[in-house]
């Protein structure tokens, strides 16, 4: 198998057609973050945020690379799920319901994604998102949960908890977080079901520069994450339904960094997965500019006002120097033609190994899919490779675990 170089994610195919690539669906070859996109909303449809033919429906209607039609046509969708949701939910039909807020949810994430972060419409499309997630998960049995965790300066690290459907006093836990973009919401399609369906509760948080803790909070990240990490695990033990012995960390794409960084200083973690793996945010995107296509998510997260400012405060987000300290089994899970970059796993693996950490490292092939960045391509594939390593490292009999719970439709 040969690998896709770093940042293909700017490189236009030969190919202008919508056509098939080893990392996917490539809608737009012209518009690749585009396309990008896209592939991840049309993946995670089989995880339940969305319905195939309605996002096809609305790439269809779009003007191709027209950000103002990619918000209209994905709040199309999302409006119409959202309202069918509520009415089915008053005619006592529970599970469509879910179903389409489900649907919605993703959607309003993407409809919100592209737009300024000054725009009037980002907090309250992102909220509507909130919404229908919450509405989603307060009908699990048994409901999940919003949650705001105490973080510092009176303000809160933003989540859901949600526990595993299956008898037992003291459940495993995973914190499921994101990256530059992904937020709490959008783990539900990436690692929290899984992690659900083998018996392991979770809670999916945005922690600093993320989710609603960035947009309501302002709250910008922050390259020592075993801060806030430790403060979800504070919370975690005021619950008298989590086991403090099997806590784990995943965090996905640059996610991936502040998983693994967490892990080297916060030693009640019991296990860490980078899902995309991230060695050296500065070596990733130094010497990216303004036209660079996540330039928008990169300086505001950062809190910093050009490209410039924002990789100067990135120097300091490198697993370099610290990754040693890691205490706890350590998986790395990357598809192996993640178009942002494929080089940072291996830097990571070979480091890691190097100093004694317990690390697994797992690529994921074009053949089998889900080679495309955090398995975008094939959500599912990823969601099985991260939760049942997970699983094993707690010491779950999934076999045993399935014939005791009592909500099957996780």
């Amino acid at each position: 198998m040969g690998t896709v170089i770093d940042s293909a994610i700017e490189q236009i195919t030969q190919n202008r057609l919508p056509h098939y690539e080893p990392y996917g669906w490539h809608h737009w070859p012209e518009h690749p973050w585009l396309a990008y996109q896209f592939r991840r909303g049309l993946g995670e449809t089989q995880e339940g945020g969305g319905a195939v033919s309605e996002v096809f429906q609305a790439a269809a209607r779009m003007i191709p690379g027209d950000l103002e039609s990619w918000h209209a046509e994905w709040m199309r969708i999302a409006e119409r799920n959202r309202t069918r949701a509520l009415a089915e939910e008053q005619a006592g039909h529970i599970r469509t319901a879910m179903n389409c807020m489900l649907r919605a949810a993703d959607y309003y994430r993407q409809a919100e994604f592209h737009l300024e972060p000054d725009d009037p419409r980002r907090l309250p499309t992102f909220e509507l998102m909130e919404a229908c997630s919450q509405a989603f998960l307060s009908h699990l049995n048994p409901p999940g949960v919003a949650v705001d965790i105490p973080y510092e300066d009176g303000k809160p690290i933003c989540g859901y908890f949600v526990r595993a459907p299956f008898p037992g006093e003291k459940m495993p836990v995973l914190i499921c977080m994101g990256g530059l973009d992904s937020i709490k919401d959008e783990m539900w399609f990436m690692q929290a079901h899984g992690a659900l369906q083998r018996g392991i509760s979770v809670l999916m948080i945005d922690g600093p520069g993320q989710g609603g803790t960035l947009r309501r909070h302002g709250v910008v990240a922050r390259p020592d994450t075993e801060v806030a990490i430790g403060k979800c695990i504070d919370w975690l033990l005021t619950r008298d339904d989590v086991d403090p012995a099997r806590i784990a960390v995943c965090g996905s794409s640059l996610g991936g960094y502040y998983a693994a960084r967490a892990g080297c200083y916060e030693h009640r973690l019991a296990a860490v997965i980078s899902h995309g793996a991230i060695w050296d945010v500065h070596d990733m995107w130094g010497g990216k500019g303004e036209d660079f296509g996540l330039a928008m998510h990169i300086k505001w997260v950062m809190g910093a006002p050009t490209m410039a400012a924002a990789m100067e405060t990135a120097k300091a987000f490198t697993l370099d120097g610290h990754l040693q300290h890691m205490r706890c089994p350590y998986l790395i899970l990357h598809g192996g033609y993640d178009v942002l970059t494929v080089s940072a796993a291996t830097q990571t693996r070979d480091y890691a190994a190097k100093h004694g950490v317990n690390v697994t490292f797992r690529i994921v092939d074009p053949e089998e899919t889900g080679a495309e960045h955090c398995q975008h391509d094939n959500p599912t594939m990823g969601q099985e490779i991260l939760a049942d390593w997970l699983a094993d490292i707690f010491g779950i009999d999934q076999a045993g675990l399935l014939k005791t719970g009592w909500n099957p439709l996780i």
